[in-house]
């Protein structure tokens, strides 16, 4: 419902706005001088003031101006039986929204509110799109400090305003499209359509169809012609993920695709011109594919002009507590829950675990936790079980001894790293942090001595070349 605040000195019309806004469906406050309408203003939030200019303590200018400072979405009306330009221009450059001259016509009245509402409603909607665009370009964000995924926003950033052809490789699940995403949403062709391809998920008998379309007639069931999905594409970019699945054959139409620029629709006897840029992900070690004949060398090369690693979680232990709140974020805004943080024991074993199903898994888990849990925060309960049951790297001994492997196993990858970075610390604190020193204690060279320090995020403060 609609809240309106009336401020007037003139019993009768308050009377009358009384009765007139309330059968018109809205739900009218009423006070008598400028001070009592700003002390409301204070203590409630309304969608339209309907103030008269002039009043005996105070005026509706008074009104406007703690508007204005206070809370600009309520829109002011003013009311004046001193219908001078003077006034109206002195209220219209104050911020009032529409000016009434009294006595009012009540479909004049009825036709200023009107329009207020309207109003009213595109802000309020526009402020929701608004949100919405902000909250879908936030999760496109990579979330991160650790160095790895550091260089790889780096070759973002250098690689979004070119047309150059980017490959993608990492683990299932370590944020391959969304890298693709960052890349569009960054360059020139953000305007764009994005057009994410699974190379794996279509048919054979359908890819070449699909890709490059089809002309009527051209095989049976091809009763129109069908534009392909690089032609829709227009001046966009398409990313062709699961590269690696692609058939033989069309690999090879794929490379022409991407020298000529042109493709050919099943059935045509001319090529059609595209405009689209191309960036392309993989799981797999496409080097290794080439050696085993599964990958045409020649594409490979076509696809690997800049190529982009996406390290896997367990390398970036150190990003799971960011990634992990926002995660938290996003789905208890979703499901409208009121969560409020993850509980330190919650946190401990989400660093922990080894994520074999990297990002996506650590965002599935969350969701699985604001969707069952009923506390106020993500607590250890809310956790799947095998999280939970992962023994932490600090909860080894402290000599980093194990006499036996528990029943529930250990996560080698955590111990070894929680061991290493148990060694560069000892030897930074016994050389009171000079690096150097302490990779002669290690009997490392500076430089991988720096470069574990870094990877590890150990006094990252320090001088490199002490």
């Amino acid at each position: 419902m609609v809240n309106i605040l009336v401020i007037d000195d003139e019993p009768s019309i308050r009377e009358f706005l009384d009765i007139f806004l309330r059968r018109e469906g809205y739900n009218p406050t009423l006070v008598e001088d400028a001070v009592s309408g700003i002390a409301k203003l204070g203590e409630k939030t309304f969608d339209i003031v309907l103030t008269d200019l002039r009043m005996p303590r105070g005026s509706g200018m008074d009104v406007l101006r703690w508007v204005k400072d206070n809370n600009s979405s309520t829109l002011v009306l003013m009311m004046t039986a001193f219908a001078t330009t003077e006034n109206a221009l002195e209220a219209m450059k104050g911020g009032a929204y529409d000016y009434i001259i009294k006595p009012f016509k009540v479909d004049e009245l009825k036709l200023v509110i009107a329009r207020a509402i309207k109003r009213i409603n595109l802000e309020n909607e526009n402020t929701k799109l608004r949100h919405q665009l902000e909250t879908r370009t936030a999760r496109q964000r990579l979330i991160g400090s650790a160095p790895a995924l550091k260089d790889v926003l780096d070759i973002v950033e250098r690689v979004a305003p070119t047309n150059s052809t980017v490959l993608i490789t990492g683990e299932s699940g370590t944020g391959k499209e969304m890298v693709a995403r960052a890349i569009h949403s960054r360059g020139l062709r953000a305007a764009d359509p994005f057009v994410p391809i699974n190379c794996g998920a279509i048919p054979e008998n359908l890819i070449e169809s699909e890709l490059f379309g089809h002309v009527k007639g051209a095989f049976t069931g091809a009763n129109q012609d069908k534009e392909g999905l690089l032609t829709a594409a227009e001046t966009g970019t398409v990313f062709l993920d699961e590269i690696a699945e692609l058939p033989m054959l069309m690999q090879v139409k794929l490379l022409r695709v991407l020298q000529e620029k042109q493709v050919r629709p099943v059935g045509a006897n001319h090529d059609t011109q595209i405009h689209c840029r191309f960036l392309a992900a993989t799981n797999r070690d496409l080097e290794e594919e080439v050696k085993e004949g599964r990958f045409r060398e020649d594409l490979f090369f076509r696809l690997n002009i800049i190529p982009i690693h996406l390290p896997p979680l367990r390398d970036r232990k150190q990003d799971i507590p960011l990634l992990a709140e926002s995660f938290l974020v996003k789905y208890c805004e979703e499901q409208n829950r009121n969560m409020h943080g993850i509980h330190d024991e919650a946190m401990a074993q989400l660093v922990a675990w080894h994520w074999p199903g990297n990002v996506r898994e650590l965002e599935n888990t969350v969701e699985r936790a604001v969707t069952l849990g009923q506390g106020t925060a993500l607590s250890l309960k809310d956790l799947p079980q095998r999280v939970r049951d992962v023994e932490r790297s600090n909860s080894f001994s402290a000599n980093f001894e194990v006499q036996e492997i528990p029943e529930q196993g250990i996560p080698m990858e955590d111990w070894l790293e929680a061991y290493e970075s148990h060694l560069l610390t000892l030897a930074l604190e016994k050389t009171n942090g000079k690096k150097k020193e302490a990779a002669k204690l290690l009997g490392l060279s500076f430089r991988s001595f720096r470069y574990r320090v870094a990877k590890l995020g150990i006094q990252n403060g320090l001088d490199d070349e002490t």
